[in-house]
């Protein structure tokens, strides 16, 4: 996508993200009243490393919603210090909430959530997906493919069902075994991230190190497949070289 081509769709995106935004905004302004704001397409800049924002996409699975596809929904994280410290997502049109909060666990439409206690990785379905203009971040499209590549003749299954968050609060929650993705992609990462971590998932970016915005890679799996999928992922690629 050139920069023109760009710039037109972020005028037309806010535009229409633009009644919901303002809704959120006043409601979570009379919350946390000096929480700075970030959303999507600004989410691509480093977030502050100190005080409160909140990383907000109001519809994380843009590409699905303009298709009229179901598989999208509304992320919310409110970041302190540059960690998560709470998420929601709410798909409306499934009618599911994942919730979470530091140190209080994570649930689905209140129930709690924990990830897949599969142990062989070929009994896996596994997700993962990209970052948004993935042209920007030529690393990571090229990680992708070799990834995918590694990854697919020793898993059941590999999918990519739509929002980044949502696929990694199902991974989570056990309904996917594992998710990861190459490139920088805070926005759509913090809140799902949150959720896996308070869930009981292993959250690492691809040097098996705990997963912090910024980070070029993130895997989530259960303590279970984490090691064996990390080791799969990163077989000649860019990390551990």
């Amino acid at each position: 996508m050139t920069a023109t081509a760009f710039d037109g769709f972020a005028r037309a995106w806010r535009e229409l993200e633009a009644p919901v935004v303002a809704v959120l905004r006043d409601r979570l302004s009379a919350l946390r009243p000096h929480a700075g704001w970030t959303e999507e397409l600004e989410g691509l800049a480093a977030l502050p490393a100190d005080g409160e924002v909140w990383c907000v996409d109001v519809v994380d699975g843009a590409v699905q919603f303009i298709q009229g596809l179901p598989q999208f929904c509304v992320s919310l994280a409110l970041v302190r210090d540059g960690r998560p410290t709470a998420a929601v997502l709410h798909a409306p049109l499934f009618g599911e909430t994942y919730l979470a909060a530091h140190g209080h666990g994570a649930t689905r439409d209140d129930r709690p959530v924990r990830p897949s206690a599969k142990t062989d990785t070929a009994a896996t379905i596994v997700a993962t997906s990209q970052p948004p203009l993935i042209a920007r971040q030529p690393e990571a499209a090229h990680e992708a493919g070799r990834s995918l590549t590694a990854v697919l003749p020793r898993v059941g299954a590999v999918r990519n069902l739509g929002p980044t968050s949502w696929q990694i609060a199902d991974a989570a929650a056990g309904r996917l075994d594992a998710f990861w993705q190459y490139g920088r992609d805070d926005t759509n990462l913090l809140a799902g991230a949150l959720i896996a971590e308070e869930a009981g998932a292993v959250v690492t970016d691809m040097n098996g190190e705990p997963w912090s915005a910024g980070a070029d890679g993130i895997l989530v799996a259960s303590g279970h497949l984490h090691g064996r999928l990390l080791g799969i992922l990163t077989e000649g690629g860019a990390q551990r070289r």
